[in-house]
């Protein structure tokens, strides 16, 4: 039986794989489509009025200058936006951000529709309107200069809310939940790690809150930065907590749900000296580990988000909160190494079947470490 094509899956894979060349792609895609749909739009309103303005109406010089102008806007402010967003405006405040990235297309659209009108331009002029008057249309590229800048600065918005919705529920969420997908209870497998920074209340004592919040946000920018490679998901922050999702096929391919942990954990090590000199400690956390049945439903009215719902969640969270009393950085359910090569690729301590805060039955569970050779 062919397996059925899951699309969220794949978008994310593919995203994992090529991040960059998947956000530019998608933002010439998006402007191709805003200026032919521009184009196709002003031809209907000039075949309304051409004949009384006697004027030579041609789509195809129309569609011709809205490719080209949304593939090259599309592709540099989606390469720019991509650059400077990641380099440039990573940890500024939003008003820098949105002004910066204003000036960035502001300066782009400029460019481009110079480009237009000294190259392609004079080209389409004598393929398509040769007997038309030059200072005619002169005049017109003023009047449409100002039509698409305005056009471009709502499509613009358009775009980036666009964006902002897909970074907020990551690669191929946002089809499904126009599509009314979780608009009703949906039941699921999926694997959740729950990780909590160690020694939050001493951190906290020692840096202040101000500092320590940076501290927070930094260690998260850390593990954000880790996701895609491992197909990774943010389910919420809570705090100094943050909770990671899978699919269960996603999560056990290569082990990624447990790869991700520690790579996680040499990301902390790569960046050490800069946690140093910054706040005089290097971020460590404890995660428990847990997969099951869950239910995903979309909630709220004001601020809508996806949920999900069950014994699976309760049950990784408190996994993770016995770490300190059993002195380990990563504790798992027996569902995740049961009946799988994990031994294979980690040392494993089983910690045997104990009782949790809230379960009536014991969960069995094992401390996961890399191999030491």
């Amino acid at each position: 039986m062919p397996k059925k094509f899951d699309y969220t899956r794949n978008a994310r894979r593919f995203v994992a794989r090529w991040p960059v060349f998947t956000f530019v792609l998608s933002q010439v895609v998006f402007w191709i489509v805003a200026y032919v749909f521009l184009a196709i739009i002003a031809h209907m309103v000039l075949l309304t009025a051409g004949p009384a303005l006697h004027a030579e109406i041609n789509l195809n010089m129309s569609l011709v200058v809205a490719v080209f102008f949304g593939f090259f806007y599309g592709l540099v402010s989606g390469y720019a936006g991509w650059f400077f967003g990641r380099k440039v405006f990573y940890k500024k405040p939003l008003w820098i951000v949105t002004i910066g990235k204003a000036v960035i297309a502001i300066v782009i659209f400029v460019t481009l529709i110079s480009l237009v009108r000294s190259a392609l331009y004079p080209y389409l002029h004598e393929r398509y309107f040769s007997n038309v008057d030059m200072v005619r249309l002169d005049r017109s590229w003023e009047i449409f200069f100002d039509l698409l800048l305005v056009y471009t600065i709502a499509i613009g918005l358009l775009i980036n809310f666009i964006n902002q919705v897909n970074r907020k529920y990551g690669p191929g969420v946002l089809i499904p939940i126009l599509l009314g997908r979780y608009r009703k209870p949906k039941e699921e497998e999926r694997i959740f790690l729950f990780m909590d920074l160690k020694s939050s209340t001493s951190i906290a004592e020692a840096l202040g809150h101000l500092k320590y919040s940076a501290f927070i946000r930094d260690s998260f920018m850390d593990i954000n930065s880790v996701l895609a490679a491992y197909n990774a998901q943010i389910y919420q922050y809570a705090g100094d907590e943050i909770v990671i999702t899978w699919t269960i096929e996603e999560g056990m391919q290569d082990f990624s749900c447990i790869r991700f942990f520690f790579a996680c954990e040499e990301k902390f090590k790569q960046n050490a000296p800069g946690y140093m000199d910054a706040y005089g400690r290097v971020p460590e956390f404890k995660a428990g580990l847990h997969m099951g049945k869950v239910t995903a439903v979309e909630v709220g009215d004001i601020k809508r988000d996806i949920a999900y719902h069950g014994d699976t969640l309760n049950t990784a969270a408190r996994i993770q909160s016995v770490c300190n009393t059993y002195n380990k950085k990563l504790l798992t359910s027996a569902y995740i190494w049961e009946n799988t090569e994990v031994g294979r690729y980690y040392t494993m301590e089983s910690l045997g079947a104990i009782e949790l805060k809230g379960k009536s039955n014991r969960v069995e569970i094992a401390s996961l470490r890399e191999l030491t050779i």
